[in-house]
C-alpha cells in the first residue's frame, strides 16, 4: 500500500529546528503517511536534529532536490559534474540516516529554462554520475527516481517515454521514473498511458493540480491517473505538492515561479489534499465491486 505523503514546502519555506518542526507536526495532524524534505543545500542540512525531531513522528521520510549551475550534473565543466555528484552523494547519504528509502526529484541536472537543447555530452555526463550514484545509493536502501517534468524547467526530457529513453542508456534498473500530475497535464497526451508505459519503473508520484492549488479546482484527470496508478498495481509514495508565497521564501519563490497565490492556509490545503488523495485511491479501488 502507498504511503500518502506531503512536501514539507506546503508547511514551512525554512528547514532548521523550527522549520522542521513546524512541518512534521502539520503532516502528521493533516493525516499523511509521509514527509518529503527538499533538500535545498545537502550540504548544509542538521542531520542530527532532522533525526531528532522525526524521532517520535511515526512518519515515513522521503527527499527530493534539484541541482544548481555550480553542481550539474550535465554540465560540460568536468568540475560542476565532481561538484554536483558530491552533492548527490551527500543527499543519499542523508536520506539513509533518516531512514528514508527514497531520494526523488531533477536529479540529472538543473532545474530551470534552458536556452537550447540538452547537449550530448551533457546527456552522457549525466547518465555517467548517476550509474554511479546509484551504485551508492542501491548500498544504502535508497532508491532513486528521477522526476519528469515539464520543457520550462528541463531540457533532458519531458515525458515518460524520454525518460524511460535515458534510463535505458544508463543501463541501471535500480534507478525509477517519477511523475509528477502536474508536469504531466502539461507535457503528456493523457494520464493513462505514460503509467501504464513506466508500470514497475514507476518509484514515485507527486500530485499536483493544473495551477499547484487545491486538487480537483483545476484541469487535471484525476480519476484517470488513479485508474492508471491502480492498473499497474503502484505501491509507492504518492506525494502532494503545492507552493505559495505565504510560505516559501521570495529566492526559492521566484525559481519556481510561483506568481500567484492560489491559497493561504496550509493547513486547510494539506488537510483537504490528504482527503482527496485517498478519496480518488478509495473510489479506484471499489471498482472492483461493479
Amino acid at each position: 500500500m502507498s504511503d500518502i505523503g506531503c512536501h514539507a514546502l506546503v508547511w514551512t519555506g525554512t528547514f532548521e529546528r523550527e522549520g522542521l518542526t513546524r512541518a512534521v507536526e502539520r503532516t502528521r495532524n493533516a493525516g499523511y503517511d509521509l514527509l518529503e524534505i527538499p533538500l535545498l543545500r545537502p550540504h548544509a542540512f542538521d542531520v542530527a536534529t532532522a533525526k531528532e525531531i522525526l524521532a517520535d513522528s511515526d512518519l515515513d521520510v522521503s527527499a527530493s532536490m534539484g541541482l544548481s549551475d555550480a553542481t550539474d550534473i550535465g554540465s560540460a565543466d568536468p568540475e560542476i559534474v565532481k561538484a554536483g555528484e558530491q552533492t548527490l552523494n551527500k543527499a543519499v547519504e542523508i536520506v539513509s540516516e533518516l531512514g528514508g528509502r527514497h531520494l526523488c526529484g531533477v536529479l540529472y541536472g538543473v532545474l530551470k529554462k534552458y536556452p537550447g537543447p540538452a547537449t550530448a555530452q551533457g546527456r552522457a555526463n549525466s547518465q555517467d554520475v548517476l550509474r554511479r550514484v546509484a551504485r551508492r545509493a542501491a548500498d544504502s536502501g535508497v532508491q532513486l527516481s528521477l522526476e519528469v517534468v515539464n520543457r520550462y524547467e528541463s531540457n533532458m526530457f519531458n515525458t515518460c517515454k524520454g525518460a524511460l529513453e535515458y534510463l535505458d542508456e544508463v543501463g541501471d534498473d535500480s534507478i525509477k521514473v517519477h511523475l509528477d500530475s502536474y508536469h504531466m497535464n502539461i507535457e503528456e497526451s493523457g494520464m493513462i498511458a505514460p503509467v501504464l508505459a513506466a508500470a514497475d519503473r514507476l518509484g514515485y508520484v507527486h500530485i499536483g493540480e493544473s495551477h499547484r492549488g487545491y486538487l480537483g479546482s483545476g484541469t487535471v484527470d484525476f480519476g484517470s491517473f488513479f485508474r492508471a496508478l491502480a492498473m499497474v498495481d503502484y505501491d509507492g509514495p504518492i506525494a502532494f505538492e503545492s507552493f505559495s508565497t505565504a510560505v516559501v521564501d521570495d529566492i526559492l519563490s521566484v525559481s519556481l515561479a510561483v506568481w500567484r497565490n492560489l491559497w493561504d492556509d496550509s493547513d486547510d490545503l494539506g488537510r483537504h489534499a490528504n482527503d482527496f488523495i485517498r478519496g480518488k485511491l478509495r473510489a479506484v479501488e471499489t471498482i472492483a465491486l461493479h
